[in-house]
């Protein structure tokens, strides 16, 4: 790795081939110094951020890309979204959005390494794919980007450039948890065993669902991220010593960030192997919990799409939807609330407006009750979803057309 002046990266990529395809870090450690060196070197790229934050180029000639939408691409005109499994995206990355660039923020060399930190995700093959290829990876060199251990560690021959910037990590906006999410953790740590492993995502029910688990022992985590909920297990004891908490990015408080770095306690991983499928599976007890936007009478899950536009993506919910109902002991959650307070509407609905993000799940869980899923018919598990997830004022209607659809409701 050559460290550089700003100007002189910016003379580099200026020499970029046309409409180049730049992939960045995304999610809370995007290398926004080293975007902004290339947003002024170069007229038209495309940029491939995961879950974009606010702030990312908005401007004539930047397309931006994403398996998975984040509020910096939300609405955005000429986005491409490209619907893809988080597992399988390193694989897209390498065979048909080859990179030209890669730009990631990384910790200070030591001994002839350095850490990508928070955000591994896909950014190790973004790498591989890049140099397979004669492309550029540029390095965001960040004393604040905690040194943490497993895939995130590369060796420094592996960045072509790297410029200096000591910022500080940001992380999502901390709200207090309001009483329907309170209630729906609470139903869903009913249905963690003793000894699970835990998949959460971020947001008020999984952070619930973790402060409703604290005095639990011998939890694991296997999951593609975590946040400052998982540092409160840890803190509680609620967690085995004996299992690395394995990730494959987090982000949170700075506590959590100065936690992370050098603790030997986490592992964080490529998402090629933390979203296998099949290694999921091999987890005893994997308790997998994800978000919807709707779930529909035949229990399909949509958590990608509102009113035809696409909102996030599937992440990493297909891949743990499947690898904990092939975990011995496992369930995969869907939770929600059962209304919508901004639009006024019911959360579940006859059939999803949008595409189908996950079915077959163990449990779909609202603040008004939990339907089993797993190992009832049809039209058990209809009645079964209006009855105890849906809103009472919705029931009614899911009934009758319910029978539109063929099920004997009740």
């Amino acid at each position: 790795m050559r460290v550089i002046s700003e100007s002189r990266l910016a003379a580099v990529l200026s020499g970029l081939p046309e409409r180049a395809r730049v992939v960045a870090g995304g999610n809370f450690a995007t290398p926004w110094q080293a975007l902004a060196v290339l947003d002024g070197a170069v007229a038209e790229y495309g940029l491939f951020v995961i879950n974009g934050q606010a702030g990312l180029p908005d401007r004539d000639g930047v397309v931006l890309e994403t398996p998975f939408v984040g509020p910096g691409q939300r609405g955005r005109a000429g986005l491409r979204y490209f619907p893809c499994r988080l597992s399988l995206v390193p694989q897209l990355l390498k065979e048909m959005l080859v990179p030209d660039v890669v730009m990631v923020q990384t910790s200070p060399p030591v001994h002839g390494t350095v850490s990508l930190g928070t955000e591994v995700n896909i950014l190790p093959a973004a790498i591989e794919a890049a140099r397979a290829h004669g492309g550029l990876v540029v390095a965001q060199v960040n004393p604040r980007v905690p040194y943490t251990f497993g895939d995130a560690v590369l060796p420094v021959d592996q960045f072509d450039y790297g410029i200096e910037a000591a910022v500080e990590l940001p992380g999502p906006v901390r709200r207090p948890l309001g009483a329907v999410s309170q209630a729906i953790g609470e139903r869903i740590a009913e249905l963690v065993p003793d000894e699970a492993t835990l998949q959460l995502g971020i947001g008020a029910v999984p952070d619930a669902v973790l402060e409703s688990l604290l005095s639990r022992r011998g939890l694991g985590i296997w999951s593609e991220m975590f946040s400052d909920g998982v540092l409160a297990l840890e803190k509680a004891g609620a967690l085995s010593p004996a299992n690395p908490i394995t990730a494959s990015f987090a982000f949170g408080s700075p506590e959590l960030y100065d936690w992370l770095d050098r603790n030997e306690r986490v592992r964080m991983l490529r998402t090629e192997t933390t979203n296998d499928p099949g290694l999921i599976a091999r987890r005893p007890r994997l308790v997998s919990v994800n978000g919807a936007l709707q779930v529909d009478l035949f229990a399909q899950a949509n958590a990608a799409c509102v009113h035809g536009s696409i909102y996030s993506g599937f992440g990493g919910q297909t891949d743990f939807v499947v690898g904990a109902l092939h975990s011995p002991g496992g369930h995969a959650i869907i939770a929600l609330p059962s209304w919508h307070p901004k639009a006024n509407v019911s959360t579940v609905v006859p059939l999803v407006a949008g595409p189908v993000t996950s079915f077959q799940h163990s449990f779909i869980v609202s603040e008004q009750g939990t339907a089993a899923i797993w190992g009832n018919d049809a039209a058990s598990q209809a009645q079964q979803i209006v009855d105890r997830v849906a809103h009472p004022d919705a029931r009614e209607e899911l009934r009758e057309a319910g029978r539109g659809l063929g099920l004997p409701m009740r």
